[in-house]
């Protein structure tokens, strides 16, 4: 069975972005995020791309986008939510993975989160001024399986929480 999983820095609002830009450059959440996301399939909507602007290396780079005409190299472009479910489900079966991540924007974790078993998530503990949100969602929903604090660049304090949906998500 293939885990589908959310990984996003989100701050106590819930901001998640700017102007399509991340709000933090926090080089441990970055090493993180590399670290569990190489090797799997990853999602995204098209203005999360445009603002990595590449494709993520060591990663089949999913694209969710409204434009039936956007094609990029190395990368696979889909239309909905649910195709990008089959490829990413495709992609693992192909690359013997166990997971694949959903990693932004705003619209595209909306989407996805009634759908996931797993959020990594890092808490960043600062109200950035942001114009692109996490959705909210009820902490009683999920259990904490690990959580570690950090501290970045001027005393930025935040921590890794990995959460695990209580009532599991089973794809047909």
């Amino acid at each position: 069975m293939i885990r589908f999983s959310i990984i996003a820095a989100l701050g106590r609002n819930f901001a998640i972005g700017f102007q399509n830009q991340l709000l933090w450059d926090i080089s441990e959440d970055l090493r993180r995020f590399k670290k569990i996301t190489m090797g799997s399939p990853i999602v995204m909507g098209r203005k999360t791309f445009d603002s990595i602007g590449r494709a993520l290396p060591g990663r089949s780079n999913i694209i969710v986008t409204r434009n039936s005409k956007f094609f990029c190299p190395g990368v696979s472009a889909v239309h909905s939510v649910e195709e990008s479910h089959d490829l990413a489900i495709s992609l693992c079966s192909r690359d013997s993975c166990e997971e694949a991540f959903i990693i932004g924007g705003e619209q595209i974790y909306k989407l996805w989160l009634p759908l996931v078993s797993r959020l990594y998530l890092t808490k960043v503990d600062s109200e950035m001024r942001g114009d692109a949100f996490f959705p909210t969602f009820d902490p009683d929903d999920w259990e904490v399986k690990d959580r570690r604090p950090g501290e970045g660049a001027n005393n930025l304090r935040y921590h890794f929480v990995t959460l695990d949906r209580k009532n599991k998500i089973n794809f047909v």
